[in-house]
């Protein structure tokens, strides 16, 4: 590393048990609780559209610190996740792969740490519906 120069990490954030192929993942990461798992209001998050029958999303140029993900299976490819009666009609899921309730797992339940150089992430997609 040379003088001065921050460490940079990446992250291979790798999607298991979609249901199809159809539609988009969207992806937020963010290192800031205040806007987990939404994204809306944090500068500095990451968000990532990919076609879903990708399985991998890699993001480098990252600084090491503690982060969480959220991702969504946008299958119509509307731009949010559809609900009815309050429960998501479209596939989610988070870093760590947290317990769910009601409503989506705190920032520290899906909290990882990004050390410098390459580091892995495995998210499995839920669908309640």
């Amino acid at each position: 590393m040379l003088g001065g120069a921050s460490p940079i990490a990446s992250v291979e954030i790798d999607i298991t048990k979609l249901r199809s192929t159809k539609g988009v993942i969207q992806l937020c990461l963010t290192a800031d609780p205040t806007n987990f798992p939404s994204c809306v209001d944090d500068a500095r998050a990451l968000s990532r559209r990919v076609p879903a029958r990708e399985r991998t999303i890699r993001v480098e140029g990252l600084a090491p610190g503690a982060y969480a993900a959220a991702l969504i299976h946008d299958e119509n490819g509307n731009n949010k996740l559809d609900t009815m009666m309050g429960i998501p009609r479209e596939g989610f899921g988070f870093s760590r792969n947290p317990a769910i309730g009601f409503g989506p797992p705190r920032f520290s339940s899906a909290r990882f740490v990004l050390d410098s150089g390459r580091n892995e992430q495995d998210i499995r997609v839920r669908y309640l519906l």
